[in-house]
């Protein structure tokens, strides 16, 4: 009799697929939420420099890596089956939407910390930017899943939901 804990290949290949897309939509809307939370924080003291902004820009990326090595190295040591040599570099690896995610807002600081624009209120940028990602990323996941177009809009608005909730605490916490 055949082993029937062994998936087949197709179905290795399917399941795959959908975690990828889960991984890019878990991903992205952590990092932008992430990335609307640090620039939140980092600029509730004024700093509106250039070397301010680029600052910014460092310690955003530097705690999206952080967290994308904490989640998987934290998915590696969940699992409980048994681990092949290079599964801890693959759980790493696979957690490349978060980073992938904050990306355009650590441009964005980083542009105006080297003067492609002005540093000045950059961070009102940085929000709506990730607020547009989110929306994105919940309308596209969405389709994906053969969702209805509205569906996919709602799912788009609530996942830009979260993002504006960043963005209110942030103004009734200044």
């Amino acid at each position: 009799m055949a082993d029937s804990t062994a998936d087949p290949p197709t179905a290795v290949a399917a399941r795959r697929g959908h975690d990828t897309r889960e991984a890019v939509l878990f991903g992205g809307v952590y990092g932008s939420v992430l990335a609307c939370s640090m620039v939140a924080a980092l600029t509730q003291y004024g700093q509106t420099s250039r070397a301010g902004r680029r600052y910014d820009a460092l310690w955003l990326l530097v705690t999206a890596l952080a967290s994308a090595l904490a989640h998987g190295y934290a998915h590696y040591i969940a699992e409980r089956e048994p681990h092949r040599r290079w599964d801890v570099l693959r759980a790493l690896v696979d957690e490349w939407p978060l980073i992938a995610a904050v990306l355009p807002t650590v441009l964005l600081l980083a542009g105006a910390g080297w003067g492609w624009w002005p540093p000045k209120g950059v961070e009102y940028a940085a929000f709506v930017l990730n607020i547009a990602l989110l929306f994105t990323l919940g309308v596209v996941t969405a389709r994906w899943s053969h969702r209805t177009w509205l569906v996919a809009v709602g799912t788009g608005l609530v996942d830009a939901l979260l993002g504006m909730i960043v963005v209110v605490a942030n103004a009734i916490i200044k």
